[in-house]
């Protein structure tokens, strides 16, 4: 067919081709464990249901501004400031159906042909593809386990060329679970101070599932937070993946080019869901707090059983609720006559013969890992790495 050339710049998300193969597999009878999905496995807090119920029964079902009723902007202001210390106005806040959509906008707002925009790997699976879309060119910081997948200053510093536009990460990190400490970002803040022209997207979307204590947000270094945009949602932090909202805080500039453009391909994201977002936004974050110590649990158990696997190299993730361990041993190992050469390959070994669903390292940038979502229950974790470890020792 004569499609649009922007089709063959970009590839479906791994993290949503492996689910759909799990719940094919799963559909044909087999006990699959999906570890694949960035999903929290909680229920949304019952007092942002209720916001929600309440304003289906006051009717509140009609459009609404591009960027967000002017409640819960001022509620994302509130949030700013409590959580982060960072001051904004109502005019620098655009709501947008989920942090991804917030990341296209700001993207498609800066990135022209032939802009460079660099990416720390390992990154999350969609920074790359976006940057195609727009006709950018990705450029790739590499970051190993034995940095705990954190660049260095001198990294960012070698990276940066006169078509530097834009530098995008992830803070706590999908898929390596890394947490920047102030020290650290301040150290890369002394870079972007020599690059004027360097627009720095900070995706903070994983804030509050954070184990060593207070969220640190680039942003607030006043040297370049007019530079700086600031991506976040409700999915991760409040249990709302299927709620669909996400905000982005930028100078006026930026923030009135997202609202332009989103106004031409989504218009608002939906009203029920703003309401609810107020009250997850202005409420109780004791059912968040939870949750995010059942991560750190979470996280513990996984590492412990980790424990009983040979040849995996782990980092100790500090936030998010993902494992990215480097399984290269694995690689020219054989099963049945087949030789896994790739993470791909080694997934797909383990989907089918442990029934145990991950996303290749791949496709986060980083060819020689897994990733491993500890978003769901105990019970499921420790019968997972049992399978994974019976079909790793099939290995030879």
């Amino acid at each position: 067919m004569n499609l649009a050339n922007r089709v063959n710049y970009i590839n479906e998300p791994q993290t949503i081709a492996m689910a759909k193969l799990s719940r094919e597999l799963a559909a044909k009878g087999y006990d699959v464990i999906s570890l694949s999905l960035g999903e929290p496995d909680f229920t949304t807090p019952a007092h942002i249901k209720d916001a929600a119920k309440k304003a289906i029964d006051d009717n509140f079902s009609y459009y609404t501004p591009v960027a967000g009723i002017p409640e819960l902007r001022e509620a994302i202001v509130r949030k700013f400031k409590r959580d982060n210390n960072l001051d904004f106005s109502i005019d620098n806040i655009i709501v947008s159906t989920g942090a991804k959509h917030s990341i296209m906008n700001v993207i498609m707002a800066l990135v022209n042909k032939g802009d460079e925009v660099i990416i720390p790997t390992p990154y999350w699976v969609s920074y790359s593809e976006m940057v195609r879309l727009m006709e950018g060119e990705p450029v790739f910081i590499n970051a190993t386990v034995e940095q705990q997948y954190k660049i260095t200053p001198a990294q960012l510093e070698a990276a940066i060329t006169p078509q530097s536009k834009a530098f995008i990460f992830s803070s706590p990190c999908n898929p390596t679970g890394s947490v920047y400490s102030k020290e650290e970002l301040a150290a890369l803040v002394d870079v972007f101070e020599k690059h004027p022209n360097i627009y720095i997207i900070a995706d903070e979307i994983y804030e509050f599932i954070n184990f060593v204590g207070k969220h640190e947000s680039i942003a607030q270094f006043d040297s370049i937070k007019e530079r700086v945009i600031t991506i976040n949602g409700l999915s991760k932090g409040y249990a709302m993946t299927g709620w669909r909202l996400g905000y982005m805080a930028a100078n006026t500039a930026i923030a009135k080019a997202c609202e332009k453009i989103q106004s031409q391909y989504t218009s608002a994201t939906s009203s029920i869901t703003q309401k609810a977002a107020v009250a997850a936004l202005d409420g109780d974050m004791k059912p968040s707090m939870e949750m995010v110590k059942a991560f750190k649990r979470r996280r513990n158990l996984i590492l412990e059983e980790v424990k009983n696997i040979p040849h995996w190299i782990c980092n100790n993730p500090d936030g998010a609720f993902y494992l990215f361990p480097d399984i290269s041993y694995y690689f020219g190992k054989t099963f049945e006559g087949k030789t896994i050469q790739t993470a791909t390959d080694l997934c797909m070994y383990l989907l089918h013969n442990a029934h145990v669903s991950m996303v290749t390292g791949e496709a986060f940038g980083a060819p020689q890992c897994l990733r491993i979502s500890y978003a769901t229950s105990d019970e499921k974790i420790i019968e997972a790495m049992r399978r994974i470890k019976v079909a790793l020792d099939q290995l030879i």
